[in-house]
């Protein structure tokens, strides 16, 4: 649905924090919903198409072997465990052999922004982050569904996608 008001979703340095992958996408905050960190990750992940959840989860679990949790439950989005929830950020953290993956979530004044962090946990798992970007199952694909589409929990209805959006940190 076409707007003069369409957003437009960019991909943003972000602090690595040791991480050999980090990646991060933003929104302008201007004229957002008030929603939390935690309901902006619901609305991204569990908001998404059915097809979409369905692939995205037999990736997480049947490719990379993440080990989630249920997705009706309050302690995990999507099935990705709540490491740390707050007024300013939400964290979700998952774990396998081959890599450990984190979601950030925060809201400023300015901006909604989600990052990436995958650590790789052996030999394998360090050469995950070197799948091609544009892999759906890549922690390079471009964000997360919906986010970079910009339908994250259905107010972002603009649609840009920079093109180096889901590039590996040099």
């Amino acid at each position: 649905m076409p707007t003069s008001r369409a957003r437009l979703v960019r991909r943003v340095a972000v602090d690595p924090a040791g991480a050999p992958y980090a990646s991060a996408f933003a929104v302008p905050a201007v004229d957002l919903p008030p929603l939390t960190p935690e309901d902006w990750a619901r609305g991204t992940l569990e908001g998404a198409p059915a097809a979409m959840r369905w692939f995205v989860r037999a990736g997480w679990l049947g490719v990379l072997g993440l080990r989630l949790g249920p997705r009706s439950s309050t302690q995990h989005v999507l099935g990705w465990p709540v490491a740390v929830s707050g007024p300013d950020g939400i964290t979700l953290e998952a774990h396998s052999p081959l890599l450990t993956a984190r979601n950030v979530v925060s809201v400023d004044g300015d901006a909604l922004v989600w990052a990436t962090y995958v650590h790789g946990e052996s030999r394998r798992g360090r050469a995950c982050p070197a799948a091609p970007p544009d892999h759906p199952l890549s922690p390079r694909s471009g964000g997360p569904p919906g986010f970079v589409r910009g339908e994250a929990a259905g107010a972002l209805p603009g649609r840009a996608i920079p093109e180096e959006a889901g590039q590996p940190l040099s």
